[in-house]
C-alpha cells in the first residue's frame, strides 16, 4: 500500500508542530509573568520606601506634639495658672501660658462653657473652637491645625482643672506650623510617590506627585494623640496575572518555562514510560494470586475487631456554659441589635445584652454609660432590664429617660461618659425594638456586635463584686442650648415638623423654635403605636400629610423625622420631596466654604451627580457602604467633615460631634436657607436633579438577601459599565446607574436607579430586570 502525504506531514510531524506551538505560547506566558513580577517588585520598593517615610514622619510629628502637649499639661497643671483661672483672671492665666515657651503666641483661656467663643463666630474661628471642644471631650491636651488670620498654625488645647478635679476653664496656645510639617518635609520619599500631612479633608502639606492625592488615604496613618494623619500613595501598577505577588509571579514564570521544556521533551518521555510499563506488566503477571489463592483470603467480617479504635467520644470537649435564656443570634445585626418584642427580644435578653456591653467596657477600663429610650411601648421595660445588666457588670449608668437617639449620643459627649446605648426600634414597626451601642466613642458594628452574642452564648460575662451606680438626668435643655448658641437664623422661616409620633416630637420643635423658626407641629405627640403613619421619611407615602400641611399653610418647607430622630426628610411648599442625597449637596457646599478640600462621605445609594458637585465646590468625595455605624467608622478613619446617606442620616463633624442627628441636620438646613435671598423652595429646587427612583424594597428569596446578592454579583455581566462592589453591586453608565444591595436590617433587597432622563432610567432598569429575573424568575420586582 502506498503512503500519501500533505503539506503538514505525517501524524507524528503534526504532533511535533503542535507541541512546538504550545511551548512557544508557554514561553510567552512566562515572559508576561516575569515582566509582571518585575513591576510588582518595583511597586513593592516604592511602597516600602514611601511607607517608611510615612512612618518616620508620623513618629517625628508624634514626638514633637507629645513634647508640646506635655508642656501644655504642665502649664495648665501649674498652681499660678490654676489660681488665675479660679479667680476668673483669664488674661493673667493666658500670659502665664505664653511665658518662656518658645514659639508660642496668642495664648487664651476661656470658661469651659465656651459661650463667648460661640458668640464670636465666625470671626473667632471654627478651628479654634473645635480644638477647645475636642480637649474638653478628651479631658486631655489635643493638637489641631487651625487658621489664625491668614496663616495656619498648630494649636494645643487642654482643660484646666483645679482642686479635686473641678473644671475651671479651657486653654489654647498657637505654635508655628513647622512643629508638625518639618518631619514631613524632611522625609525621603521615592520618585513618583506622594506624601501629605492632612487634617480632615484638608492637606496641610503635600510632597511628590499631587496627581496621586486622591488615592492617598489607602496608605494613611493617624498621628497618635491628634486629629492629623500622614497619607501616602504610589502609582498604580496593574496586578500580576491571577493576582500573584512578585515572588509568586516569578515562580509562575519558572513553572511555565518548565512546562514549555516538558512539552518539547514530551514525545521522548512518553516513549520511555510506555517501555517501562510494558516491562512492569510482565513482572507483575508472575506475582499475581491465582483464583484459589484469592478465595482463601479472609472476608471483611473475619477481620479481628478486638483492637479498640478511637471514636468521636474520645476527643469530646465539655459543652460551653450558656445562659438559661435563649438568645436569637439573628437580632445581632450589622449596625445594631434589633428584634421583635415578645418573640426575639425580652427583658431577660436585654439584661444579658447590658451585661455583655458592660463586660466590654470593663475590659476597656470604661466605667460610665448613658442610656436613653425612644417612645415605643416596650421601651421602658427593656431600658430597665438593660440598665440592670449594665449595673450587674459594675457600670455606672446615667439614665436620661425618653430621648431621641441623637440626644443619647449627645449625652455621651456632654456628660463625658464616652459610652451610651439608645433603646430604639428606629423606623421599624411598633413591635420592634433594639439597641444602638457606643463604647468608648466607637459605634459598635459588624464583628463588634456579633461579639456581644458570642459573650452571651458562651457565658463570658463579667459580674462585678458591687453593683454599678444609677443616676437620672434631664439633658434636653443642654442640647437645645448647645444648638441654639451655634445656630441662629438670619430671618424667620415657617416650618411644619412631622415627627410621625416618634420620640423626636418633643425635642425637634423645641430646637427649631430656639434657633428662630416658626414651627407648626404635626404628629408630634409621642405615641409608640404610631397611629398616623409609619415614622420613616425615606418612604414617600409617609410624607403625604406633611406635603398637604405645608401647602395649605404656605410654609417655607416641611421636615420629617424617623422614629428615633436620627434621620431627616424634607419637602417643599410645591410638594417636592428633596431626597437626602440632594440635601447632602447643599450641606457639602456650605461645609466646604469653611473647610476647602474637606472629605465628604456618601453611601452607595446616593446620586451619581453628588461626587461631581462636591469636586466642583473644592471637596473630596468618597463613596462608602450603607449603614450609620459603618459611615461613622469611616469618618473617624478619614477625618471627614461631613457624611450622609440616602436614608436620611446626616453626620456633621464640623461644629458638631460626628454622629447622625436628624434634628441638628434640620437646624443646619434652616441656617443655610435663612441666609439666602431666594425662597427655601428655590434654593432646594436648584440642586442638581435627574430622574430617579426612591428606594425599592423587594422581598429576598428565602429571606436571605445576602446570599442572593452574592449570586447576582458573581454572575453579573454589564458590558460597557463600571461596577462597584463596595456594598452589593452598583453599575454606573455615563448617563445613570443602578444598584442592588442586601438590607442589613430586614430580609429585603434594596434597589435604586438614577439617570439623566426617563429613557436612560428605563433602559438601566431593563438591564437589571433581565438579569435579576434570569437569576430568580419569580422575584416580585415591582418595576
Amino acid at each position: 500500500m502506498s503512503k500519501t502525504t500533505n503539506g503538514i506531514g505525517s501524524g507524528p510531524d503534526r504532533l511535533r508542530l503542535l507541541l512546538a506551538a504550545l511551548a512557544a505560547l508557554l514561553v510567552l506566558l512566562a515572559a508576561w509573568f516575569a515582566w509582571s513580577a518585575w513591576q510588582q517588585h518595583l511597586d513593592g520598593e516604592r511602597r516600602s520606601g514611601v511607607t517608611r517615610a510615612r512612618d518616620e514622619a508620623v513618629a517625628g510629628i508624634s514626638a514633637a506634639l507629645g513634647g508640646q502637649q506635655q508642656r501644655m499639661a504642665e502649664r495648665v497643671g501649674s498652681a499660678p495658672v490654676q489660681q488665675a483661672a479660679a479667680d476668673g483672671d483669664f488674661p493673667r492665666a493666658a500670659d502665664l501660658l505664653d511665658d518662656d515657651w518658645t514659639g508660642v503666641v496668642d495664648g487664651v483661656l476661656m470658661p469651659a462653657e465656651l459661650d463667648a467663643a460661640y458668640q464670636a463666630l465666625p470671626d473667632g474661628g471654627y478651628g479654634r473652637l473645635g480644638a477647645m471642644e475636642a480637649a474638653l471631650a478628651a479631658d486631655a491636651p489635643v493638637a489641631w491645625v487651625v487658621r489664625a488670620g491668614d496663616a495656619e498654625r498648630m494649636a494645643i488645647a487642654a482643660p484646666v482643672r483645679g482642686e479635686q478635679g473641678r473644671l475651671l476653664a479651657v486653654a489654647l496656645v498657637h505654635l508655628p506650623l513647622e512643629v508638625v510639617t518639618a518631619p514631613v518635609s524632611s522625609a525621603a520619599i521615592p520618585d513618583g510617590t506622594y506624601l501629605a500631612l492632612r487634617q480632615g479633608g484638608h492637606s496641610v502639606l503635600e510632597r511628590g506627585d499631587n496627581r496621586l492625592s486622591g488615592s492617598a488615604e489607602a496608605l494613611g496613618t493617624r498621628v497618635p494623640g491628634s486629629g492629623l494623619r500622614v497619607s501616602a500613595a504610589v502609582p498604580y501598577v496593574a496586578p500580576a496575572p491571577l493576582g500573584l505577588s512578585a515572588p509568586g509571579a516569578t515562580l509562575g514564570a519558572l513553572v511555565l518555562l518548565g512546562l514549555a521544556l516538558l512539552v518539547l521533551l514530551a514525545p521522548r518521555l512518553v516513549a520511555r514510560v510506555r517501555a517501562h510499563a510494558h516491562a512492569t506488566d510482565i513482572e507483575d503477571t508472575a506475582d499475581s494470586p491465582t483464583l484459589a489463592e484469592a478465595a482463601a483470603q479472609p472476608e471483611d467480617d473475619e477481620i479481628d475487631t478486638d483492637t479498640p479504635s478511637a471514636g468521636p467520644s474520645d476527643s469530646a470537649t465539655p459543652a460551653p456554659v450558656v445562659p438559661d435564656v435563649q438568645v436569637d443570634p439573628g437580632i445581632f445585626r450589622a449596625y445594631d441589635i434589633r428584634g421583635i418584642v415578645g418573640r426575639t427580644l425580652s427583658p431577660e435578653v436585654a439584661s444579658l445584652v447590658g451585661q455583655a456591653i458592660g463586660t466590654v467596657m470593663q475590659e476597656k477600663g470604661l466605667t460610665d454609660i448613658v442610656v436613653g429610650r425612644d417612645g415605643r411601648l416596650s421601651g421602658s421595660m427593656l431600658s430597665a432590664a438593660l440598665i440592670e445588666g449594665l449595673r450587674k457588670a459594675g457600670r455606672n449608668v446615667v439614665d436620661i429617660g425618653m430621648a431621641p437617639t441623637p440626644l443619647v449620643y449627645f449625652g455621651a459627649y456632654h456628660l463625658r461618659a464616652g459610652s451610651c446605648v439608645s433603646v430604639t426600634g428606629s423606623h421599624n414597626p411598633p413591635d420592634y425594638n433594639g439597641f444602638k451601642v457606643v463604647v468608648g466613642g466607637d459605634t459598635l458594628s459588624g464583628d463588634a456586635v456579633t461579639d456581644l452574642y458570642a459573650r452571651i452564648a458562651g457565658g463570658h460575662l463579667y459580674e462585678a463584686p458591687a453593683e454599678g451606680g444609677l443616676e437620672q438626668r434631664d439633658i434636653e435643655d443642654d442640647y437645645v442650648q448647645r444648638v441654639a448658641t451655634d445656630i441662629q437664623l438670619e430671618r424667620p422661616l415657617k416650618v411644619v415638623v412631622d415627627a410621625g409620633n416618634g420620640v423626636a416630637g418633643g425635642l425637634g420643635p423645641k430646637v427649631l423654635e430656639a434657633i428662630g423658626a416658626e414651627v407648626v407641629p404635626l404628629y408630634c405627640d409621642i405615641d409608640g403605636s404610631f397611629p398616623n403613619h409609619h415614622p420613616d421619611p425615606s418612604e414617600p407615602q409617609n410624607l403625604a400629610d406633611l406635603v398637604q400641611m405645608v401647602g395649605r399653610l404656605e410654609a417655607d418647607l416641611g421636615v420629617a423625622f424617623d422614629g428615633d430622630g436620627d434621620r431627616l426628610g424634607v419637602v417643599t411648599r410645591d410638594g417636592h420631596n428633596i431626597y437626602p442625597d440632594r440635601l447632602l449637596m447643599l450641606f457639602a457646599a456650605d461645609v466646604l466654604e469653611r473647610n476647602p478640600g474637606a472629605q465628604i462621605i456618601f453611601d452607595v445609594k446616593c446620586t451619581g451627580r453628588l461626587p461631581g458637585y462636591v469636586l466642583r465646590h473644592g471637596g473630596s468625595p468618597l463613596m462608602w457602604k450603607t449603614g450609620h455605624s459603618l459611615i461613622k467608622s469611616k469618618m473617624r478613619e478619614t477625618g471627614a467633615e461631613l457624611a450622609g446617606e440616602m436614608s436620611g442620616h446626616f453626620f456633621f463633624q464640623e461644629r458638631w460631634y460626628g454622629f447622625d442627628d436628624g434634628i441638628y441636620a434640620a437646624a443646619r438646613l434652616l441656617e443655610i436657607l435663612a441666609a439666602r435671598a431666594e425662597s427655601a423652595g428655590e434654593v432646594l429646587e436648584a440642586l442638581p436633579e435627574g430622574v430617579s427612583t426612591p428606594e425599592i424594597k423587594v422581598p429576598a428569596p428565602g429571606e436571605d438577601p445576602h446570599s442572593f446578592v452574592e449570586r447576582f454579583v458573581a454572575e453579573a455581566d454589564f458590558s460597557g459599565a463600571r461596577l462597584s462592589t463596595i456594598d452589593g453591586l452598583r453599575v454606573d453608565w455615563p448617563d445613570g446607574w443602578g444598584l442592588v444591595r442586601a438590607s442589613n436590617t430586614t430580609p429585603v433587597l434594596v434597589l435604586r436607579f438614577d439617570a439623566d432622563d426617563q429613557a436612560a432610567l428605563e433602559r438601566i432598569q431593563d438591564e437589571f430586570r433581565r438579569r435579576l429575573l434570569a437569576l430568580e424568575p419569580d422575584l416580585p420586582l415591582g418595576f
